[in-house]
């Protein structure tokens, strides 16, 4: 899996190029800018703030034809651009503002509706059933050489459910949720040592951190160049005030990775693998997030957040989550499994890995 970070210019090996298309319109990046600090008081490793939504991964050219061809038309681009300035429309006000006819309409909103760029429901009510149009992505990468960086290395595959932590600390404010209730009370921290914890599906806390040891499959006299890992996050709290955020950060072997901003917004869907005995608004579903850790640095969804560390292999690796309580940043953090939310995944990771006698041989064919 490529890192999607430009991180070469010229003819070297390895290289990559990141294209990031942003579906947020200009509401979104107002409220952005109005959150950021100066970038002289900016963190080197913080990720920008994320009001969620999905983001559409694409490997190679081929993988992201007809999409392509979807947002090749003026028309379809201006409709993704008014959904982005105004959230949900009803499909009759984008012809009006577009000046077509609703035949013309339907044929531009079921391509971008095929290609998964877009999501189309019926709202019935009081003057009859209505199409309303909503963005379901806001972001897509594409990575042009998929696997060019790591194909010559050995990789392996592995998952961490959610309850299966290792370590943490937490003040009221949690709670663990399991398949078919909550696991101990609601905001009551010693339910995170109750055995039950390891069938959690859904955990989230306030302030503190949940730490999981990563399985070490690596064989002997072998180093790790790659590490990647996939999860469904979100901020712990939902509803206003919609500015204020979760600070979310991340660390491998106590070593910081990097934070992600995450705003306090709608988890007011319902998840789609979300049990039916959970009925709150909050905490329904997250957002699929990758974080990458190579010997190029790290990266957040491709943003490069901070430099590499100069020896990131260890016999134990061990993954934090940690959530800070500050001002505006006290929106928690939630961390969804393959029985929550709308991924049916756990904590995914994979390791791609080299022996250590060619390391000397990598060096010199990306130099």
């Amino acid at each position: 899996m490529g890192d999607y970070a430009k991180i070469a210019e010229g003819n070297g090996r390895g290289q990559r190029l990141a294209i990031a298309a942003a579906f947020h319109g200009a509401q979104q990046e107002f409220l952005r800018e109005r959150s950021r600090k100066p970038k002289s008081q900016m963190s080197e490793n913080r990720a920008k703030p994320d009001r969620g939504g999905t983001m559409l991964q694409i490997k190679g050219l081929d993988e992201g034809y007809e999409i392509f061809k979807t947002l090749g038309s003026e028309v379809r681009m201006q409709i993704v651009q008014l959904l982005a300035e105004n959230g949900a429309m009803n499909m009759n006000v984008l012809a009006g503002r577009l000046g077509l006819t609703n035949g013309a309409i339907t044929v531009h909103v079921r391509k971008l509706e095929e290609n998964g760029i877009i999501d189309v429901k019926t709202d019935h009510n009081s003057r009859g059933a209505q199409k309303i149009c909503s963005l379901l992505i806001d972001e897509i990468l594409l990575d042009l050489y998929p696997g060019q960086e790591t194909r010559s290395f050995m990789a392996y595959e592995t998952s961490v459910r959610v309850g299966h932590y290792s370590d943490y600390s937490v003040r009221p404010g949690c709670g663990l949720a399991g398949p078919t209730g909550l696991i101990g009370a609601e905001d009551d921290p010693h339910c995170f040592s109750y055995p039950e914890h390891l069938q959690a599906e859904m955990l989230w806390l306030h302030e503190g951190f949940v730490e999981y040891r990563i399985p070490n499959l690596l064989p002997s006299d072998h180093v790790m160049m790659q590490m990647t890992v996939s999860f469904e996050i979100s901020s712990a709290d939902y509803g206003l005030p919609e500015d204020s955020m979760s600070e979310i950060t991340f660390y491998l072997n106590g070593r910081k990775l990097g934070e992600w901003l995450s705003f306090r917004t709608a988890n007011s869907s319902r998840g789609i693998y979300t049990p039916f005995w959970w009925k709150g608004r909050e905490r329904q579903h997250g957002y699929l997030k990758m974080l990458v850790v190579n010997t190029r640095g790290v990266f957040l969804d491709g943003v490069k957040v901070s430099e590499p560390e100069a020896d990131w292999n260890s016999e134990e690796m061990k993954l934090r989550f940690e959530a800070v309580s500050r001002n505006s940043h006290a929106g928690g953090l939630a961390l969804y499994g393959s029985g929550f939310g709308d991924y049916k995944q756990d904590i995914q990771i994979k390791v791609h890995y080299t022996p250590l006698s060619q390391i000397n041989e990598f060096i010199a064919n990306t130099k």
